[in-house]
This record gives structure tokens, C-alpha cells and sequence, in this order.
């Protein structure tokens, strides 16, 4: 009697032994023979039941006892994408070698099999009769889905999309814990149609608590919660919690900023926050470069710490060279700014800027020297404005002579960027602009200087293969005379950045000494782009512009356009290297046509 229990023992200890042996011995599936068929199906729904297949991605590198595995998955899986489509009254069926697999014994499966064949009976398109969702926050411009609506075709798409914009609703009315509750969904299959009543747990109304800080950042706490501007017994909104997040990245110190609320309120009726950051890499060092036929290359370089005295403080030092084997002497440049987030508050950067600047252009020559103090303030995501308190030193030599200029100087700059792409737009809008008083220091005139840059973007056929772009420049300095202007104030026309086949700052007023710069200008650009491939676009352009001694643009504005044709390879993370060939269309040019080379749309 003893050794029966025994004998139970060792026979319950071989049978996970026996499995595994009988798993082992089991044969590869050597290429199974796979197909899906779903009669009246519309060929969109067909090909997402094939690719949602796990069985059929699989019969080509899996052994017998995967295959079986993906093919009992795949009835929950084919179901739900059905389901998802509104077919709720489907039949699927998974034949391996003509056996159901369903009913194929897992624990002794076939040695091989050789053909997979799904074939999935749809049903009838349900649509919704009754749709509820309950409660809903009073006062509230609530907007649940169109699709969840009494004749819409039903699906659990439009189920989870009411559930989670009931919830959103809540959350945004000040109840952060708002959650989905219970769900009565009923389906008609005599007469097709889906009920669905979805109900919402509310939970209280919360304020926003305290912060925690984690991450192992080099940035000071005290710091990284002044610039987050942490709402701290505000009415709870999510808008709040992003508005903070969207502060520490615009620093642009931080790689990873995210904001994570406690599971639960605390008695007092707050939620608590932590936010966990993590640094970028401290310097960050670029390069830049652009070719013109007759401006020569262009260098350009900038190196930037992000955090120079752990308050995440960035200065920025660039530099510039330009003309480099071009038809003008060599054009230089440095610049250095630091920028000193939430100064004055979470919104605002208080900034200094120095530069020095030697241009020996067509028509000028100039060297100046300018310093200033500045605070920028960020509206939402798409506006910012800056003011400028400054000083600039001029020495120029133009068609005027040689003179000096010293300007006392106030900037009011603002600029909106509503484009979809900041390196490959297709749609929206871009507008920057600038008002600029200044006073003569040395008794010069004073005046203010306007520039005005805008830009717009059309997509147009499938995947927006086709883009219209425009843009055009305004500038005008208003007060001084013509000849008491600095030359480094005024408008000249030709080149990459205004008109595409002439010269650079070719372009000016005729005086008595030569050409001076105009104190109007005028601008127009368009572009059609057209995608060739995913990466290669061929862009047709064409560039007018108009300067003028007055400070606006008249009928006797001198004038000229150019147009061309252009090549372009985006490379992810880049933007697109720009290869364009124009020519002159009016004003005249004695070199002909001029080649552009550089990285990035020409606007």
C-alpha cells in the first residue's frame, strides 16, 4: 500500500518531462502554405485582417508548436480588428492542414503542417441605436466624436474615443481621477444595431498640490522649479501640467521632461506631481556651409553651453565667414549671447548680446560693434516677442563717403510660427517682425526701422506631394535722410535670400557717387515643390523685388527678378540639402546664370 503513493509521485514528476520531450520532437512547420479569405470584405478590411494575423506572419519561420500558438491568438486578435471595423456578429475560422485549430490537442499537436487557410465570415455593418455617456461636466463645451451617434456605423473605436473625450472632460474641469465606470453595451443582431451607455466616474475636484523633483540633473532644484512655474493650488487642469513641461524643454537644457501625478489625492483635496528630468549633453558645437557661384562659400559655426552656471543658463558663441573665393572681399562675424531663463518670471528670459561685425560688400564697407540687454517673453508654443535696449557703432564707407554712426537703440521684435515643419513645411504660416527706434548719439537723426517677414504654405494632392510657398520682405527706415543713414540700415536686393540669379546686395539705388542702399524694399518669392520620391523634390522658383531711396516703394522703385529650378535631398534630422540654378530674368547680370548650394529650404 505504501508504494502506491509512491508510485503516483513518480509518475506526476514525468509528466512535465514527457511534455517537454514531446515539444522538442516536435518538426518545424518547413514553410506552410498561407491564405485569408473574407467574402464580401471591402479590400481595406481584408488587408488589415492580414496584417494583424499572427499565425500568417509567422508559417514561414516557426515550428508546429508556435504556429498553433499564433493560431488560437488569432481568434481574440481577428475578432477585435472586426469589431473595431463594426462587425459584431462575425465568424472566424483557422483551418491548419483542414483541422480547426481550436480543436487541435495542444499537448499533442501534428508533426508538421503545410497549409494555414483563415477564412472570416464578416456579417453585417452594425450601427449605433442608442448612444449615452453619462455624466458630463456642466458648463462644459464637451465635443464627444461624431462617430459615437445614434445611424453612425458602430465600432469600438468610437466607444473608446466617447470614453476617453467623457474623461478628458472631467480631467479639464478640474477632476484629475476622473475615471471610466461601468458599460452597458448591447447588441441588436436581428436588426444590426449597437447600444452603448458609457458612465463616468468623476471623483472630486482637485487643486494642484506640491512638486517633487527627480532625475539626475546638473541644473539646481530651486532652479528647475522656477522656470517649470508649478501651479501649486490652482484648480487642477492638464493644460497647466503642460504648459509647465513645455517651460523646462524651451530652455532646451533637458532631453526628457515629464510630469507623472500621485496615484492618489491627498485628504486635503491637492494631487502632487513629480517631475523627472534628464540633461542633454551640456556643449553642443555645429557647422554650417552654403556655396553661391559669385557670393563664394559661406562657413558658418556656433558653439553652445546649455547650462553654464547650473542655472540653466545658455550661452551661445557664433561665428561667420563669408565670401570666401567670391566676387567681394571676405565678410566676418562674432556673436555671443546668454540667456538667463525666468528671470522675471516663468515666461521670461532675460538675455545680453554683443557682436562685431567687418562687411566689405559691392557697395559698402562697413565694420561696427553693437551691445545690448533684452528680455523675451514666450506667449504658447507658436509666438514669442523680445525687446532690446542697445548700442551700435558704425564705420561705413558707401557711395555717401566714409562717416561714423552712433545709435542709441530699442528693438520690439515678434514672430509666429504656425507651420506644420520648421525644416519641411507643407502648410501654415510663418510671420517675423521688427520695429527698431533709434538716436543718433553723435547728434546723427533719429528714426525707426521696419522689417516684415512672412511665408506661406500650401499643400496640395495626396500626402501633399504638391506645396505652393510664398514669401515676401518688407523694410523701410523712416525719419533720417537717404545720406544720413547708415549703410548697414538700408535695403539691398540679389542673392540667396531675396532674388535667386543675381549677385548679392547687387541691387541698390543709383546716386551720384554710385549705388547706396535704399531706405525701401520689397520683396516676393514663390516656389512650387513637387516630390518626386520620398527624399527627392524638384522645386521651380521665381524672385522679384523692388528698392527704393524713399521709404516706400513706388512706381520709380528700381527693380529686378530672377527664376529657376531647384533639387532637393531631405535627409531625416537635417532638413534638405538645396542645390538651385537661376537666372536673371530682369535687371541684367553680366555672370549669367548663378548655382546656390546649401542645406535647408531657401524659405
Amino acid at each position: 500500500m505504501p508504494s502506491k503513493p509512491k508510485a503516483r509521485t513518480a509518475l506526476k514528476g514525468l509528466v512535465p518531462v514527457l511534455l517537454t520531450c514531446a515539444a522538442l520532437s516536435v518538426a518545424p512547420a518547413y514553410g506552410a502554405e498561407t491564405r485569408l479569405s473574407a467574402p464580401g470584405a471591402p479590400a481595406e478590411l481584408t488587408t488589415r485582417l492580414t496584417e494583424a494575423s499572427a499565425v500568417l506572419s509567422a508559417a514561414q519561420d516557426s515550428d508546429v508548436q508556435d504556429l498553433l500558438a499564433a493560431a488560437l491568438s488569432d481568434y481574440r486578435t481577428l475578432v477585435q480588428v472586426l469589431y473595431d471595423a463594426g462587425h459584431f456578429a462575425p465568424v472566424v475560422d483557422i483551418r491548419l492542414d483542414g483541422r480547426e485549430a481550436a480543436r487541435i490537442d495542444p499537448i499533442n499537436p501534428p508533426r508538421r503542417i503545410d497549409e494555414i487557410e483563415i477564412t472570416v465570415d464578416v456579417g453585417p455593418l452594425f450601427t449605433f441605436g442608442r448612444t449615452e455617456i453619462v455624466p458630463l461636466p456642466q458648463d462644459s463645451d464637451t465635443e464627444l466624436p461624431q462617430g459615437f451617434a445614434s445611424g453612425a456605423p458602430a465600432s469600438t473605436g468610437a466607444i473608446r474615443d466617447a470614453a476617453n473625450s467623457g474623461i478628458r472632460a472631467w480631467r479639464r474641469a478640474g477632476h484629475a481621477k476622473a475615471t471610466l465606470g461601468p458599460q452597458r453595451i448591447t447588441a441588436d443582431h436581428r436588426k444590426a444595431t449597437l447600444d452603448a451607455r458609457l458612465t463616468i466616474r468623476p471623483g472630486q475636484r482637485l487643486r494642484f498640490g506640491d512638486m517633487a523633483v527627480s532625475g539626475p540633473s546638473r541644473v539646481r532644484e530651486d532652479v528647475i522649479r522656477k522656470i517649470a512655474g508649478f501651479p501649486k493650488g490652482e484648480t487642477y487642469h492638464p493644460d497647466l501640467i503642460t504648459r509647465s513641461a513645455a517651460r523646462l524643454r524651451r530652455t532646451g537644457t533637458f532631453s526628457s521632461v515629464s510630469f507623472q501625478e500621485a496615484e492618489k489625492a491627498q485628504p486635503d483635496g491637492t494631487i502632487n506631481f513629480t517631475a523627472t528630468v534628464e540633461d542633454m549633453p551640456p556643449r553642443r558645437l555645429t557647422f554650417g556651409a552654403e556655396v553661391s557661384s559669385t557670393e563664394g562659400l559661406s562657413v558658418t559655426t556656433s558653439w553652445m553651453h546649455r547650462n553654464l552656471f547650473g542655472g540653466a543658463e545658455k550661452l551661445r558663441f557664433e561665428a561667420r565667414i563669408s565670401g570666401i573665393g567670391g566676387s567681394d572681399d571676405i565678410d566676418g562675424r562674432v556673436a555671443l549671447r546668454l540667456d538667463r531663463p525666468a528671470t522675471l518670471g516663468p515666461d521670461d528670459n532675460i538675455f545680453y548680446m554683443t557682436e562685431a561685425e567687418s562687411l566689405d560688400q559691392e557697395h559698402f564697407t562697413a565694420v561696427h560693434g553693437m551691445g545690448g540687454i533684452g528680455v523675451r517673453r514666450v506667449y504658447s508654443d507658436q509666438l514669442y516677442g523680445e525687446a532690446v535696449l542697445g548700442f551700435d557703432s558704425i564705420l561705413a564707407t558707401d557711395a555717401f563717403g566714409k562717416r561714423r554712426f552712433k545709435y542709441v537703440f530699442a528693438s520690439l521684435r515678434a514672430e509666429f510660427d504656425g507651420r506644420d515643419s520648421a525644416t519641411e513645411p507643407s502648410k501654415g504660416l510663418f510671420m517675423s517682425g521688427r520695429v527698431s527706434p533709434f538716436f543718433g548719439a553723435d547728434g546723427g537723426d533719429p528714426g525707426i526701422q521696419v522689417t516684415l517677414d512672412a511665408r506661406s504654405y500650401l499643400g496640395l494632392g495626396q500626402d501633399d506631394r504638391i506645396i505652393l510657398a510664398g514669401r515676401a520682405q518688407l523694410g523701410s527706415v523712416i525719419g533720417p535722410s537717404h545720406s544720413g543713414t547708415s549703410p548697414t540700415m538700408l535695403f539691398f536686393s540679389g542673392g540667396g535670400g531675396t532674388v535667386r540669379g543675381h549677385e548679392y546686395q547687387s541691387l541698390g539705388v543709383p546716386v551720384a557717387g554710385g549705388t547706396a542702399g535704399g531706405r525701401g524694399f520689397l520683396a516676393l518669392s514663390g516656389e512650387i515643390r513637387g516630390r518626386v520620391t520620398d527624399k527627392i523634390s524638384v522645386v521651380g522658383f521665381y524672385d522679384h523685388a523692388y528698392v527704393d531711396a524713399d521709404s516706400f516703394i513706388t512706381s520709380s522703385s528700381t527693380s529686378h527678378s530672377g527664376a529657376g529650378l531647384g533639387l532637393r535631398y531631405s535627409i531625416a534630422g537635417i532638413g534638405s540639402i538645396r542645390v538651385d540654378l537661376a537666372y536673371p530674368v530682369t535687371g541684367g547680370n553680366e555672370d549669367g546664370a548663378q548655382l546656390y548650394i546649401g542645406i535647408g529650404q531657401a524659405f
